[in-house]
């Protein structure tokens, strides 16, 4: 951008981020959301022997328990996102992000040394149960703390492409624990798996977690909060029913048009990331269907994630350029149109299971790409953190985080396999009715926020004879 002119608010303000500062900045939050999502990834891929460690006598009900307990962390993260949300808004992004990141850790860890159902019985279980709600209160303030964090020190015109940077990191994450999943199930004997070697990827998350901390340290506050404190201070202040009020009576539609975009979006992460492992390698083949082997099945989800991280950060450029809307819509028409083909594909064999991953994995680009960028522009500065973080959570919550159980459950008691496709239809025609609805956010400033631009867009300074930068050059004098 170098000689562009500069944009500027109706006064003439503009605020100006060092580029290394928001480098930093985005780097921290990818690398900790990498081991956020570590563990789901890990938890979704290891489920196959987590049925047999901790529920060895629940027959066919034994996937449906695993994914039980995956989905009662979304129990608690609308809990997570109403009390860290607030906090965020009141003490600052960065303090606690690094909380829950902490908490994230350290639970994670604690997973990996749980007992099994044989040495401690029932109690294995509901500690796992335990745990997995502990990490639930920690993702309800964690993700959309990083994705405001990123959201707010992003300039203007390129949002869309720093904004996608935080859905790099969880496609790294998933692949981390997908990768790491496959090649233990394939290196060592089932009785070392059950054993042992399951605990392997939960304690990983450990240097993981520290080194999202390490980079965290001493980061400075987002220009948007800055600003914030800096014109109205007594916001810090605010009562969470305040922030309930101020949703309800000022803030109806962007509520409903993010909550819409969070379903559409997530119901397609938790089907594609968290069931399809479960479906391809327990569920067809106890239906008399053609599945795959665990190993094989984290192999396919790699190589999609894989495709969608070569691609994900140029199409959130492209967003910067084209506008955020025309992608969403791309990615809702294509699960009304091809989430259940998809399915019907995942039954075909190992030709189709690749095509059917594929075109979820599409549908999820799409989304990924670029509502990490989208949902922060739908509300102010003073109540961003909390209000993503409720809305966010509550809505995951409801209908994407329990879609695996669900679906789980209704292919077992009726035999349909066709299920996941039913979702992911609905969870198009959401997405597709949100994004009417929305207003393209593209290159606007964030609302509450001044115009926010980088130090390196900014027009490279005239220079003397010498090479020196001058700010005040001296006028030409005409003849």
């Amino acid at each position: 951008m170098n000689g562009a002119p500069v944009p500027r608010g109706p006064g003439g303000e503009l605020a100006i981020e060092d580029a290394q500062t928001i480098r930093r900045a985005t780097t921290a939050a990818t690398l900790s959301n990498i081991a956020t999502w570590y563990d789901f990834g890990a938890y979704s891929y290891i489920a196959l022997a987590l049925d047999r460690v901790f529920f060895p006598d629940a027959g066919e009900w034994a996937p449906v328990f695993t994914l039980g307990t995956f989905a009662a962390a979304f129990l608690v993260r609308p809990l997570g996102g109403i009390i860290l949300g607030p906090l965020g808004d009141r003490f600052g992004r960065t303090r606690v992000l690094s909380a829950t990141v902490l908490l994230m850790t350290v639970a994670t860890a604690l997973l990996g040394l749980v007992p099994s159902y044989g040495a401690i019985g029932i109690a294995a279980p509901l500690i796992v149960l335990f745990i997995r709600m502990l990490q639930g209160f920690s993702v309800g303030g964690e993700y959309v703390g990083a994705l405001t964090l990123v959201a707010e020190y992003a300039p203007d015109q390129r949002r869309g492409s720093l904004g996608s940077l935080l859905e790099f990191g969880t496609l790294i994450g998933y692949m981390l624990g997908a990768g790491i999943t496959s090649i233990l199930v394939a290196a060592l004997p089932e009785d070392d798996l059950l054993a042992w070697g399951w605990r392997i990827p939960f304690m990983l998350a450990l240097p993981l977690g520290v080194t999202g901390l390490y980079l965290r340290r001493d980061l400075e506050e987002t220009p948007a909060f800055r600003q914030q404190m800096e014109r109205s201070p007594a916001m810090a202040t605010m009562a969470l029913r305040r922030v309930f009020q101020i949703l309800v009576k000022h803030y109806r539609s962007a509520v409903l048009i993010a909550g819409g975009l969070i379903v559409a979006w997530n119901v397609t992460n938790y089907v594609l990331t968290n069931y399809v492992p479960t479906y391809l390698t327990a569920t067809l083949p106890a239906h008399g269907g053609s599945g795959t082997s665990g190993a094989l099945a984290a192999t396919l989800q790699v190589a999609v994630m894989l495709a969608m991280l070569i691609v994900i950060v140029f199409v959130g450029k492209l967003s910067d350029r084209i506008g955020r809307k025309p992608i969403l819509i791309t990615g809702s028409a294509s699960l009304v149109l091809f989430g259940l083909p998809s399915v019907w594909l995942l039954q075909t064999g190992l030709a189709g299971q690749v095509t059917g991953l594929l075109i979820m994995g599409f549908a999820l680009l799409c989304f990924a790409a670029v509502t990490p960028s989208t949902l922060p522009t739908l509300f102010p500065t003073f109540i961003r953190y909390g209000s993503l973080a409720i809305i966010f959570n509550v809505f995951v919550s409801a209908f994407a985080g329990t879609a695996p159980t669900i679906i789980g459950v209704a292919v077992t008691t009726t035999g349909n396999l066709d299920w996941p496709g039913y979702y992911l239809i609905g969870a198009g025609a959401i997405g597709l009715v949100s994004t009417l609805f929305l207003k393209e956010p593209a290159g606007r400033p964030l609302t509450g926020a001044a115009p926010l631009t980088s130090s390196a867009d900014l027009p490279s300074p005239p220079l003397s004879e010498d090479g020196v930068p001058m700010e005040n050059p001296p006028k030409r004098r005409r003849k």
